[in-house]
């Protein structure tokens, strides 16, 4: 997937992007997140609720600020997602490149998993532009 460049330094970038509590406002497929866990850490959980109205559980896997963080959704048993972002320090900014992976273990779902491989990343990459555009707006002071 191609990196996203965000024009703040790597570290805002890393502890906006690892907070689930700043994801409805970049995730267009959420509505809001419900914590489990208040402290950012490996380990931490909470429940997105999306607009289709699926509430995937979620976990922080990896969080090694400020360069690589982690999480992990399920979804009833019959689905699990992860997505993987890694932030690499660029003379403007930063760049931050996305990894997801997605697996359907029961049908009729597990039909829908190449269509969800080819959809995603375009969905991740428009997320994460979003969440460049937020931040660079309130570096400007907008």
């Amino acid at each position: 997937m191609e990196p996203v460049a965000f024009d703040v330094p790597v570290e805002v970038a890393f502890d906006y992007l690892a907070d689930p509590r700043n994801r409805p406002e970049w995730q267009s497929s959420l509505r809001r997140v419900e914590l489990l866990d208040d402290q950012v850490t490996v380990g931490q959980r909470w429940v997105d609720v999306t607009v289709p109205g699926l509430c995937p559980r979620m976990e922080t896997t990896v969080l090694d600020r400020p360069s690589t963080w982690s999480e992990r959704g399920q979804w009833r048993g019959r689905a699990t997602a992860e997505l993987r972002l890694v932030f690499v320090a660029s003379d403007s900014g930063c760049q931050v490149h996305a990894d997801f992976s997605v697996e359907l273990s029961r049908l009729p779902e597990r039909l829908a998993q190449p269509l969800l491989r080819r959809l995603a990343p375009y969905a991740v990459r428009s997320d994460l532009r979003r969440a460049s555009r937020i931040l660079s707006g309130r570096a400007a002071g907008h």
